[in-house]
C-alpha cells in the first residue's frame, strides 16, 4: 500500500461527476432547508463528545455521494489501516506514521478487530506500546515531583514557573493546549513558552522570573535545532548570571565553580530529546531527558513527551484524559463507516471547496477564548502537512493541494474580518467551535437596560453570536428583506447579504482535556483524508529546510564577512549592507 503509486483522483468517474456539478453550481441553502425539514438532522453527526453540524455546507445528497465514492476510490480507509499498522506511509523519509500509538491505552486493542494493532505490536523491531507507555510513565513521575514540590531548584525552593523552549510542533502544540486548559492548571504553577530566535522573546519571558523557582524544558529531538539551542544557551546564561548575582552558584573560573554551575543546570533544566550525548554535554542529566521517535512528526507530537510542560501543568490524570480524547476520535475514524465518519466527511468537504469551488482559505473560529491559539496550531498541522506539489511517488500533483488556515476567536473576529466572509467576493469555508458549559459562568448583574437584561448569562449571550453568525452566513439577507426595513434604495445593495457561505458548527459539552484532545485528533484525520485524496505524503516537511540551510550560509555575511557578503545575490547583498549600516 505505502509503496504503490497513488491514484490520479482527476481520472475517476467521481471526480468528473463533481466537476460537472461544479460547472455553473448555484447553491441554495435557503431552498434546501425549506425543501427538507430533516436536513439539519441528516447532516449532524456525533464523534465522541463533539456534535458536528454539516448542514450549512454547500452539499447535497448527490455531491456527498460522489465525494464518498472518491474516498473509496482513493482508499482512505485502507490507507488509514496501513498507517495505524505501522507501514511506512511516510515514503520520502521511509518511516512509519504512528502518532495514533501515542494515545493508545496501555493493554492493547479495545474492540478486538483486526484494524487495531495488537497489544505489544512491533514496528521496525521496536515494541511500540512498551516504549510509549514507558516514556509516559517517566514523564508522569517527573510531573508529579514538580507538582508536589519534591523536585526543587539548586537552592531548595520548589518550582513555580516552567519555561518550555522549542519551536514548531515543540512549541505550538504545548502552548495551545496549555492556554486551552488554563482552568486545569495547578495553583502556584505557571508555564511560559519561548520559540522565536528573536532575543526579545526569551528576554520578555524571563525578565520577571526568579531563577531559583524556574525550570526550563528544552524540546528538540536532535538537540540541534538552531533556534531552540540558541534560546537554551541564553536561558542557561540567564540562570548562571542571576544565580551568580545572588551567590547561589559560583562564578569562579575554576573546576569547582564550573561544577557549581553544572549542578545548577541539572536542577533547572530537563530535555525532551533522544540525543543523550548532546543533552549531557549541555549539562542536563540524561536521566532527565524524555525521548520520542522518528515516527511522530513535530506537528503530531503534543501528546508525546513534547507535552511534558502540559503534563506538569494539568497533572498526569489530566494528561491521561487528554490522551483519551485523542483515542476516542482515533476509534471513531477507525470504526465508523465513511458516510458517518466526521473527519472523513469534513476532509471531503474541504476537497470539494478547494478543488471544485476554488476556495483558497479556510477560517477556524473558536467561540471559546481559551482556544485562542488553536488556529495558529492548525496552521502548522494543515499547511505543513498538505502544502505539497508532488505526490508520494514523486510525480507532480494533478490538483490544487492544501488550504490557507487562519482565524481568531469570536467575537473578536466579528469586529475584524467577518465583513470579508459575509459580503466579500471570495468563498471562505469556516469552522465554528463552541462549548456549552464555560469555565467561568459569569452573569451581567446590571445589564444595559435594553439588549442585555439584568442577571443575563454572559456565555449565553456569547453563544447567541455563535448561532447567529452561522445562520447569517448561510441564509443571508435579501434585497426585499432590506427594503422591508425601510432602508433607502441607494443603500439597499450595500446591506444585502448574499448568504450561501458554508460553515461547519462543532459543539462540545465543555473545554475539558478530553475535548481538546478530540479537537486535535479531528483535524489530524481531516488532514489525513485530504492528503490521501490528493495522493501526497502528509507527514514530511521538506519545504522548511531550504531557508534554514541558507540562513546558516548567510550568517557570516550578516556578521560582516565581506567575502560571504560578496557571494550573495544583489538583492540579498543590498539588504544585508543596509542592515549593517543601520545596526548600532
Amino acid at each position: 500500500m505505502a509503496e504503490s503509486a497513488p491514484i490520479d483522483p482527476t481520472a475517476t468517474d467521481a471526480w468528473k461527476a463533481l466537476e460537472g456539478i461544479a460547472t455553473g453550481f448555484e447553491p441554495d441553502l435557503r431552498g434546501w432547508f425549506a425543501a427538507d425539514a430533516g436536513r439539519a438532522e441528516t447532516y449532524t453527526f456525533q464523534a465522541a463528545d463533539l456534535t458536528v453540524d454539516l448542514s450549512k455546507n454547500l452539499v447535497t445528497e448527490e455531491i456527498l455521494g460522489h465525494l464518498l465514492t472518491l474516498a473509496q476510490d482513493a482508499g482512505v480507509a485502507e490507507r488509514y489501516r496501513a498507517m495505524i499498522s505501522g507501514e511506512h506511509i511516510n515514503v520520502t523519509e521511509d518511516r512509519a506514521v504512528l502518532h495514533t500509538a501515542l494515545r493508545r491505552p496501555d493493554g492493547g486493542p479495545q474492540t478486538g478487530t483486526d484494524l487495531e494493532p495488537p497489544a505489544g505490536f512491533v514496528v521496525d523491531g521496536a515494541d511500540i506500546d512498551a516504549e510509549v507507555h514507558g516514556t509516559l510513565d517517566k514523564v508522569f513521575a517527573f510531573a508529579d515531583k514538580v507538582r508536589d514540590g519534591s523536585w526543587v531548584g539548586v537552592t531548595g525552593k520548589r518550582i513555580e514557573t516552567v519555561v518550555n523552549i522549542g519551536i514548531g510542533g515543540s512549541d505550538l502544540g504545548p502552548v495551545m493546549v496549555y492556554e486551552a486548559l488554563k482552568p486545569y492548571v495547578q495553583a502556584g504553577l505557571e508555564c511560559r513558552f519561548v520559540s522565536n530566535i528573536d532575543p526579545s522573546d526569551i528576554y520578555e519571558k524571563t525578565a520577571d522570573l526568579d531563577p531559583e523557582t524556574t525550570l526550563f524544558i528544552v524540546a528538540s529531538k536532535t538537540f540541534g535545532t538552531l533556534e531552540t539551542l540558541t534560546n537554551a544557551r541564553l536561558a542557561r546564561q540567564w540562570l548562571w548570571e542571576r544565580l551568580g548575582a545572588s551567590g547561589a552558584v559560583s562564578t569562579d573560573q575554576t573546576p569547582e565553580g564550573e561544577q557549581s554551575r553544572t549542578d545548577a543546570v541539572a536542577k533547572h533544566f530537563v530535555a525532551v530529546s533522544t540525543a543523550l550525548d548532546k543533552v549531557a554535554a549541555f549539562g542536563i542529566d540524561p536521566e532527565n531527558a524524555f525521548g520520542f521517535w522518528d515516527w511522530v512528526g513535530g506537528r503530531y507530537s503534543v501528546d508525546s513527551a513534547i507535552g511534558t510542560s502540559v503534563a506538569i501543568a494539568i497533572g498526569p490524570d489530566g494528561f491521561r484524559d487528554f490522551l483519551a480524547g485523542f483515542h476516542a476520535i482515533d476509534e471513531h475514524m477507525r470504526t465508523t463507516p465513511l458516510e458517518k465518519n466526521v473527519p472523513v466527511l469534513m476532509g471531503l468537504l474541504n476537497v470539494w471547496y478547494t478543488n471544485f469551488l476554488k476556495a483558497q482559505s479556510h477560517a477556524v473560529l473558536p467561540y471559546a477564548q481559551y482556544l485562542h491559539r488553536f488556529p495558529a496550531y492548525l496552521q502548522q498541522l494543515t499547511m505543513e502537512s498538505n502544502g505539497k506539489r508532488v505526490r508520494w511517488d514523486g510525480s507532480p500533483v494533478t490538483t490544487d493541494t492544501g488550504e490557507i488556515f487562519w482565524g481568531e476567536p469570536g467575537t473578536n473576529g466579528q469586529h475584524a474580518f467577518y465583513q470579508l466572509i459575509h459580503q466579500g467576493t471570495r468563498l471562505i469555508p469556516a469552522d465554528f467551535i463552541a462549548v456549552a458549559n464555560p469555565a467561568h459562568p459569569l452573569k451581567d448583574e446590571t445589564g444595559d437596560g435594553h439588549a442585555v437584561k439584568p442577571g443575563a448569562d454572559v456565555h449565553s449571550l456569547f453563544l447567541a453570536n455563535f448561532f447567529a453568525q452561522t445562520k447569517a452566513l448561510a441564509f443571508g439577507k435579501t434585497a426585499e428583506e432590506v427594503r422591508a426595513e425601510g432602508t433607502a434604495e441607494n443603500v439597499v445593495e450595500a446591506r444585502v447579504f448574499p448568504g450561501n457561505r458554508p460553515t461547519t458548527s462543532i459543539l462540545a459539552p465543555a473545554l475539558t482535556p478530553s475535548v481538546v484532545g478530540q479537537l486535535i485528533a479531528l483535524y489530524e484525520h481531516i488532514v489525513f483524508t485530504e492528503g490521501t485524496i490528493w495522493g501526497i505524503d502528509s507527514f514530511d516537511q521538506w519545504g522548511v529546510e531550504l531557508g534554514k540551510q541558507l540562513a546558516l550560509q548567510i550568517a557570516p555575511a550578516v556578521d560582516g564577512d565581506q567575502a560571504a557578503l560578496d557571494a550573495q545575490d544583489s538583492s540579498t547583498k543590498s539588504l544585508i549592507a543596509r542592515y549593517l549600516e543601520l545596526r548600532d
